[in-house]
């Protein structure tokens, strides 16, 4: 992935690093940042979890051993509810805790002390399994097409004018297309002040998308938690 196109792709890649060295976090976070990718972090699984209420990642990085929830107890509470992929990051290299981290339900796992280039070329790996490096540039929903590369919305070919809130919104349903985005993580791409303030244009969005926007057909309210675009094929 070093083409200039790749690089477009890594963007679009939310990594969550979780560790309590302030340190590993840090240089994590940083050459991931510079890799491409985008990069959050937190110090423990608490923190991770209040991030995750928020926000959508697309790859998780844990350390396995954390004060409080250890790595292997959150990648299985995890794996309850969310396939996001894991890569588990030990100091411990022994076959039996590998054999443990891969039971949890995680994708990876790699010991400490390794080269960053690796955890990259792992994280690679793990998208290319999934079939896709990023998620898909053009998303469908009935007789609608977002082209998440260009930000335009279509109707059978015709162009669908948003504002620009509007083209924000669905630019992040598009591309949790099938899975849920909060209220919050909604409020926080269009700068809201409030997260009423995302229902009133999400009301909007849905004038302009939905035959009944009290009946939506594609931009799903889930109750308690946000909203959710249905698309094709996810």
């Amino acid at each position: 992935m070093s083409t200039e196109s790749d690089s477009l792709e890594r963007r679009d890649i939310h990594i969550l690093v979780v560790d309590d060295d302030d340190r590993i976090r840090s240089l994590l976070k940083k050459y991931l940042a510079k890799a491409g990718f985008r990069v959050s972090a937190a110090c423990d699984a608490a923190e991770a979890r209040r991030k995750m209420d928020g926000l959508a990642f697309d790859l998780l990085i844990l350390d396995v051993m954390m004060p409080g929830e250890d790595g292997f107890t959150l990648t299985r509470a995890l794996r309850e509810h969310n396939d996001v992929p894991i890569i588990l990051l030990t100091a411990r290299g022994e076959a039996a805790d590998r054999i443990e981290g891969l039971k949890t339900g995680a994708d990876d796992y790699l010991s400490k002390p390794f080269e960053p280039e690796e955890l990259v070329l792992r994280i690679e790996a793990i998208f290319r399994r999934l079939g896709t490096t990023a998620p898909a540039s053009v998303v469908a929903f009935g007789p609608y097409r977002y082209d998440l590369e260009r930000l335009v919305l279509t109707k059978n070919g015709d162009r669908v004018r948003l504002t620009t809130g509007e083209e924000a919104l669905m630019t992040l349903l598009a591309r949790r297309a099938g899975g849920t985005v909060s209220r919050y993580a909604l409020s926080e791409k269009i700068s809201a002040k409030s997260e009423r303030a995302v229902d009133v244009q999400m009301t909007r969005l849905r004038r302009k998308i939905e035959d009944n926007p009290a009946e939506p057909d594609y931009i799903m309210t889930v109750r308690g938690q946000g909203y959710r675009l249905l698309a094709e094929g996810a």
